[in-house]
């Protein structure tokens, strides 16, 4: 339509969420489809959270509050970030929002001017390269290597910066792979940064709990602190303490970036839900036991997982050291054609035949950046997966 931006044009729709919405659709149709499409945990919230909210509800803490947080969130936000990630941060240096993509949004609203170049490794969150775009950037892809678990190389980093990069958007624990970088890895590619002064540092450690087989978490400030006064550490509380309808996610960095994010969201959004901000002070200082235990559930679930997909025919799944998705390839599935008659030309091809043949709902490789693939989130029930897995392997047989 004539009157729209321009801007708009350049913008995908979330796959991840169209994905979720047919799922949503064919339920209502009678369909027992299995959707391992959401990312996000299906526990829920811990009582000791919930009762911080009630309790808030019931103080009548529920006005306006600061545009970027509660002075009592950003507290609890500056003792965890030197309680667990050895970073020293300030009030006036932390930015809460909506949700971690809100804090994403805000910082390449309030830095991005047209030419400005973000990298971004691939395979990538869904959102990162639209929000760039919609800010007038321009993404620029470092693909991850599939013999290195989808992670980047220093060279490869090293090759895509130019005179025109102003971020380099990273992370660890990766949505969509799994991929964690360890702190050799992490180091390797902070060199490369330091080298290049005029590059900030964007890191998304959303996943930062959920690590396994005794993976150590490590942030790029925290590697090189060289690092610091350019590097925005972006987390939240929705995956690490099931809270992903609470809409909270926070970052911490240099003052006037943090200041120029306020006043994008001063006219935007404005302030986070108050309620949701209390519960956010109850998840950071109060008990970690949760935490433990997902992470135990999420381990098993992610070995259960590979092991299944792995005995279906023309897939390949690597064990992802963190996060709660796997990256399967399906490059020895490219040409066949499933039982229904669907010629399997790509990974969008494959996932939407599994998902009408065998009601298994997946999202394509390349809504990541990186075919020929498909993700799964075990975020879901030992049951579930089980099912999803053997309903894989019956459509994989079924190919030819």
């Amino acid at each position: 339509m004539a009157f729209l931006s321009d801007t708009l044009a350049r913008v995908k729709p979330s796959p991840t969420v169209a994905m979720t919405g047919k799922v949503a659709d064919l339920r209502a149709q009678g369909r027992d489809v299995i959707g391992l499409s959401a990312g996000e945990p299906d526990f829920d919230t811990p009582d000791n959270i919930k009762a911080a909210a009630k309790t808030a509800i019931d103080a009548g803490r529920t006005k306006y509050t600061a545009v970027d947080g509660i002075a009592e969130l950003k507290a609890a936000i500056c003792a965890k970030f030197a309680r667990e990630n050895d970073l020293s941060y300030t009030p006036s240096q932390v930015s809460v929002s909506s949700g971690g993509k809100q804090v994403l949004f805000n910082a390449l609203m309030a830095t991005l001017n047209p030419g400005d170049e973000v990298i971004i490794p691939t395979p990538y969150w869904v959102s990162y390269p639209d929000m760039v775009l919609i800010g007038g950037g321009t993404p620029v892809f470092v693909q991850g290597e599939a013999a290195r678990g989808y992670k980047i190389s220093p060279e490869a980093l090293e090759a895509a910066i130019t005179p025109q990069t102003k971020w380099f958007l990273f992370n660890s624990p990766s949505n969509p792979s799994g991929a964690a970088y360890s702190r050799a890895e992490l180091r390797a590619l902070t060199d490369v940064l330091m080298r290049h002064p005029h590059v900030w540092v964007m890191t998304d450690d959303m996943y930062e709990h959920l690590v396994f087989d005794g993976f150590e978490f490590s942030t790029p400030a925290q590697i090189e602190p060289g690092l610091y006064t350019r590097t925005l550490t972006v987390n939240g509380v929705s995956k690490a303490y099931a809270m992903t309808g609470w809409r909270i996610g926070y970052a911490a960095g240099p003052e006037p970036l943090i200041a120029a994010m306020r006043k994008v969201q001063s006219q935007s959004t404005s302030n986070p839900c108050s309620i949701s901000q209390w519960a956010a002070v109850e998840a950071l200082n109060g008990p970690q036991d949760y935490i433990t235990t997902s992470r135990a559930a999420f381990k098993r679930r992610r070995d259960l997982v590979v092991a299944g997909l792995n005995a279906c025919p023309g897939i390949t799944c690597p064990t992802p050291e963190g996060a709660f998705y796997v990256y399967p390839s399906i490059k020895d599935c490219i040409g066949k054609t499933s039982a229904g008659g669907v010629k399997i030309t790509d990974d969008e091809s494959f996932a939407n035949a599994l998902l009408n043949e065998g009601d298994v709902a997946v999202v394509f490789g390349a809504a990541f950046g990186l075919s020929p693939n498909f993700r799964i989130s075990y975020a879901t029930s030992d049951e579930a997966l089980i099912k999803a897995c053997a309903r894989i392997k019956n459509f994989c047989e079924g190919l030819r």
